[in-house]
């Protein structure tokens, strides 16, 4: 049971570390928002299709509500991302980031509402821990300037994200999670391609390089295996355990775009990280 446990540990870290290329990506990325979101969730789209019909599975839907129930998560996860990459453009990775790293907080205090169970003082306490790791992450914030807008973009994404994963958790027990998130792709491509004749947009080739990373990478791969996890552990524990997102795109954010992090960045840092492992010891014990 431990080996097959750190397994599960292990497949939803690997999941984080390939989501949180997102920051990078997004902000790498010089077209607009809703363009980006429409060309990633139809290459996404492509490559989810590929592997379905590769590993031959299932896309039946069962039942009415099962089919508005993903429907209105493709919706929840596509205004999500458009939010989120509002943030990274208005601001930097880290505080678009770690502005959406309040969804573990919204996450504990949503769950029991859907799923009619305890409020549990442990997943709210350790959302606060990451809340004040935030803090100490985040600058002295002017609401006239775009690091402010950045940080309310992200608070509004994270909202988003809650709601769209705690969806998911009631459907990913009875459907693969390759399939659901193949049918989100489809559902945020569509609604969005009259992206195209609003916006201008030239993307360059880095453009497309980094769009490919991004459908590929983080959406197909990393989202893919994110969603999968929900069968092993609660939403509550997963979005904690998730909360090292924000350390990885600051290390990407170093290394690609010399954003070198100040002392509060590595005490947020280190909060964020104190969370994960108390988590994930917690969680073994279930």
């Amino acid at each position: 049971m431990k080996s097959q446990h750190l397994k599960h540990i292990a497949e939803l870290n690997i999941a984080v570390l390939l989501v949180s290329t997102s920051g990078i990506l997004g902000r790498f990325i010089s077209m607009p928002p809703p363009v980006t979101i429409w060309l990633r969730c139809l290459f996404a789209t492509i490559i989810l299709g590929s592997y379905i019909w590769y590993k031959k599975i299932n896309l039946k839907i069962e039942g009415k509500k099962d089919w508005v129930t993903i429907v209105i998560s493709g919706l929840l996860f596509g205004a999500h991302w458009i939010t989120y990459f509002y943030a990274l453009q208005l601001s930097n990775v880290a505080i678009g980031m770690l502005s959406l790293f309040t969804y573990p907080v919204i996450t504990a205090l949503l769950e029991p509402l859907f799923f009619k169970t305890k409020l549990n003082k442990k997943h709210v306490f350790l959302g606060f821990v990451v809340l004040i790791g935030i803090y100490f992450l985040s600058p002295q914030f002017n609401i006239e300037n775009n690091h402010t807008k950045g940080v309310l973009f992200g608070l509004i994404s994270a909202v988003f994200y809650a709601i769209r994963n705690i969806l998911m958790k009631k459907k990913v027990a009875n459907y693969h999670g390759s399939m659901l998130m193949f049918y989100q792709m489809i559902i945020i491509t569509l609604v969005l391609w009259p992206a195209l004749f609003i916006f201008e947009t030239s993307p360059t080739t880095s453009d497309w390089q980094a769009l490919i990373v991004l459908a590929l990478v983080t959406t197909a791969i990393g989202h893919t295996l994110f969603v999968m996890s929900f069968k092993n552990f609660s939403i509550s524990t997963a979005s904690i355990m998730s909360s090292i997102q924000p350390v990885y795109g600051i290390l990407f954010g170093v290394l690609l775009l010399s954003e070198i992090p100040t002392g509060n960045t590595i005490i947020g840092g280190f909060l964020i990280l104190t969370t994960v492992v108390i988590e994930s010891i917690n969680s073994n014990k279930k």
